[in-house]
């Protein structure tokens, strides 16, 4: 994309985020080559893409840790199984009467 092309995005750009002002086209130009020089020595001058997702953080070799085991809920009895857990009970729907 040429300079110029940049400068009068900028330009534009710069006009619409102050609300379409007249009169101060100069102004806008100005400030858009100052955004474009700016640009241009920035050592990576492609616009850089948001995340898609926030990744989990990862330890210094880039693998995610390992969850720690979860602490036994019940003193288990060799040779029985434990109870399944129960689900709580929906509340009682009142009479249509």
């Amino acid at each position: 994309m040429s300079d110029e092309k940049h400068i009068r995005e900028f330009a534009y750009q710069l006009w619409e985020s102050e609300g379409k002002p007249e009169g101060r086209d100069q102004e806008h130009w100005e400030k858009a080559v100052k955004l474009a020089k700016a640009k241009s020595q920035t050592p990576d001058a492609k616009p850089k893409k948001a995340p898609a997702k926030a990744k989990a953080p990862a330890d210094a070799k880039g693998a995610a840790k390992p969850k720690a085991p979860a602490a036994p809920k019940a003193a288990a009895v060799p040779g029985e199984k434990p109870a399944p857990a129960k689900k709580p009970r929906a509340p009682k729907k009142p009479d249509a009467n």
